[in-house]
């Protein structure tokens, strides 16, 4: 398949390269196709494409802002830092097709109401593109992906925002993408505990795939409806998965009330020198990265650095850093108990908070004996 996507670009870019963009004819399209989810954790979203075609001309292929190369080098250090660079590739309509049936993902298609002249104007400029450093961009999860990058090309065509989000501007970004981790537990939590504050604000950007497809439902263009036509070309199988106890919040709570009820000091160290890990690996992110999703981490406060030095520190000085550490904790409670992933993050508050006053000498509603 890559193989013959190269082919395909190849003869594209070469086409465009030694002549200008064919002249569309009256019987062109440009219309939107909105892709369902896949199963790999970069589609849980879906996804936005762009199709042109024009039966006079032979032409129909399909614009696409969703390529990276996991080639690059020091790839996984440029995608948690935000510099990697994503870029446009053009497909056939037979390719990319071919694709979404294999996987079985739906695909819908809603054709645009544009005038020849645009349609145009919107070939050339796509093309041009290719041929340029505007093929490349730095992905942003929410402010520069596939679907932002459609939307601006197409109100580009009209120098005013023709196609405005639609849903719900009410709710935040994380509460936004909870439906998408219904009973992928794991992914939900890994989210939740790597987003920082940017998420916690109120979703007015659109950034998904079916946001876009609202939108342009609903979009309008000199009185009349943007979308003339929109139609399923894959019927795809969306597969959800069950309930299952091993991806559920149930099993973080059976672990962490297990190691309550072991009552050992050297396991509940253990487990606070882990939070540590993790709370460093926030802190680092959070200076590293250029994602403005990652920055401002209060989970910090939970999964908190400080508990790296537990395990290293004399008794006479661990008090007074485990008071330090709760009043961490306590700063975290203030700040988390308004955010729709408190109930996610409660079993780590409780098991943070009793383990703490435990190795504090303190025994906490008295529910065990003293700390072994």
């Amino acid at each position: 398949m890559f193989k013959k996507i190269l082919s395909f670009s190849i003869m594209l870019y070469s086409f465009i390269a030694f002549s200008k963009s064919p002249a569309l004819s009256a019987e062109a399209q440009v219309s939107i196709f909105t892709c369902d989810r896949g199963e790999e954790l970069y589609s849980t979203f879906g996804h936005t494409a762009l199709r042109i075609q024009d039966p006079n001309n032979a032409l129909d292929v399909v614009y696409n802002y969703g390529y990276f190369d996991f080639r690059t080098k020091n790839f996984y250090f440029k995608f948690v830092k935000g510099d990697l660079q994503y870029f446009m590739n053009v497909t056939s309509y037979d390719d990319f097709v071919f694709e979404y049936k294999l996987d079985r993902r739906e695909v819908i298609e809603q054709t645009l109401n544009l005038t020849l002249a645009k349609k145009q104007e919107l070939f050339d400029a796509l093309n041009k593109s290719l041929l340029s450093d505007e093929k490349s961009y730095t992905y942003k999860f929410i402010d520069k992906n596939c679907t932002s990058m459609v939307v601006n090309k197409i109100n580009g065509l009209f120098g005013a925002e023709k196609i405005q989000k639609v849903d719900d501007k009410s709710i935040s970004y994380r509460t936004l993408l909870y439906p998408y981790f219904e009973n992928y537990f794991w992914y939900k939590l890994g989210i939740n505990i790597v987003f920082g504050a940017k998420t916690d604000q109120k979703a007015e950007k659109l950034f998904l795939p079916i946001e876009l497809l609202n939108s342009l439902d609903k979009a309008t263009i000199n009185g009349k409806p943007f979308v003339s036509k929109k139609e399923i070309v894959v019927q795809g199988v969306t597969v959800r998965p069950e309930f299952s106890f091993f991806n559920s919040i149930y099993l973080i709570c059976m672990i962490l009330l297990i190691l309550i009820i072991i009552n050992k000091r050297i396991l509940f160290k253990c487990y606070l020198f882990a939070c540590g890990i993790l709370g460093l690996f926030l802190s680092l992110v959070g200076l590293y990265s250029q994602h403005e999703e990652l920055l401002w981490n209060y989970n910090a406060l939970l999964f908190n650095p400080l508990f790296l030095l537990i395990p290293f520190v004399k008794e006479n000085f661990l008090k007074k850093l485990n008071i330090t550490l709760l009043v961490f904790l306590l700063i975290y409670c203030i700040i988390i108990v308004t955010k729709s992933h408190l109930i996610i993050m409660l079993p780590f508050i409780i098991a943070n908070l009793y383990i703490l006053m435990k190795l504090n000498g303190r025994n906490p509603l008295k529910l065990l004996s003293t700390i072994k």
